[in-house]
């Protein structure tokens, strides 16, 4: 069987956006990307914190091209619509910005997501006139390439401690005004903000983030109205977290009993042996 195209993958992603709930979660390579393959999953997303972590850097850290590079890998991993984890776009100034989203479209992912965020603590977020002129700048890049890309707008407001519902609100309808086709505002957690977030975009969807701190469920985010989920790097964290608790064990205590927990060797060879076309 040959491998979908990236226009059948796009079209793919933009249909699981159209109705109903999905999951997107961030693989960091081409194995947590087979394995989330093999569970049944529709589409995948790249985590920029998971995939730094595993260089050893901390989020944030990397340059445009280890992203790229990162993209081209992830798409080539698999077969299933791979959606970018792209940050702000590492770009200063929307010429620049327009430069970076042609080059990450050209990587085949399936969708791009595009911050409002500086990267500065003494002004985290870009004002609403500028960050709707960089998410017209992504939108023409997108159009220019064939249009067939998604392009999610990202409030950053919870994400850099200005909890301000309203303004988040009137970010991503400014976002969305702009282009974007999926709005996202990683950071809440409430099902009252959850709400007024989708009530407000409607009727384009929204995708939340999910860590931790959250005891809801698949059906009671979809309940809300929410289209897609994602997990950002909390697989790569709960990876790390194995791995450090087996490490500290041997390290502290002498002990090798949390590999108990592990899958087997047979079990991991027998999963990444097998022919797929996953």
């Amino acid at each position: 069987m040959t491998h979908p195209s990236i226009t059948k993958k796009r079209a793919i992603f933009r249909d699981l956006h159209k109705s109903g709930c999905f999951v997107l979660p961030n693989p960091w390579d081409a194995g947590s990307a087979r394995i989330l393959s093999e569970l049944g999953f529709k589409a995948l997303a790249t985590t920029s914190s998971g995939y730094a972590w595993s260089c050893s850097r901390a989020d944030g850290q990397l340059s445009r091209e280890d992203m790229l590079e990162h993209m081209r890998y992830m798409v080539e991993a698999t077969n299933l619509p791979v959606s970018a984890d792209f940050e702000s776009g590492f770009a200063a100034t929307t010429q620049d910005l327009a430069e970076s989203v042609r080059l990450a479209v050209e990587t085949g992912v399936a969708g791009i997501s595009i911050e409002d965020s500086t990267g500065d603590p003494q002004s985290p977020l870009r004002s609403i006139t500028e960050a709707v002129e960089r998410m017209h700048a992504a939108r023409a890049a997108i159009d220019a390439a064939g249009g067939d890309t998604l392009l999610v707008g990202r409030a950053e407001n919870f994400f850099v401690g200005l909890s301000d519902l309203d303004d988040t609100i009137k970010r991503l309808k400014a976002y969305a005004d702009a282009g974007a086709d999926c709005l996202y505002a990683p950071g809440i957690k409430t099902r009252e903000q959850i709400c007024a977030i989708v009530a407000a975009v409607a009727p384009k969807p929204v995708n939340l983030l999910m860590g931790s701190n959250s005891d809801m469920t698949v059906k009671e985010i979809a309940d809300l109205g929410v289209r897609r989920i994602s997990v950002g790097g909390g697989l790569a964290r709960a990876a790390m977290g194995g791995f450090m608790r087996a490490a500290r064990s041997i390290a502290v205590d002498g002990r090798f009993d949390a590999f108990s927990e592990s899958p087997s060797a047979a079990e991991l060879n027998a999963l990444f042996g097998r022919k797929t076309n996953l």
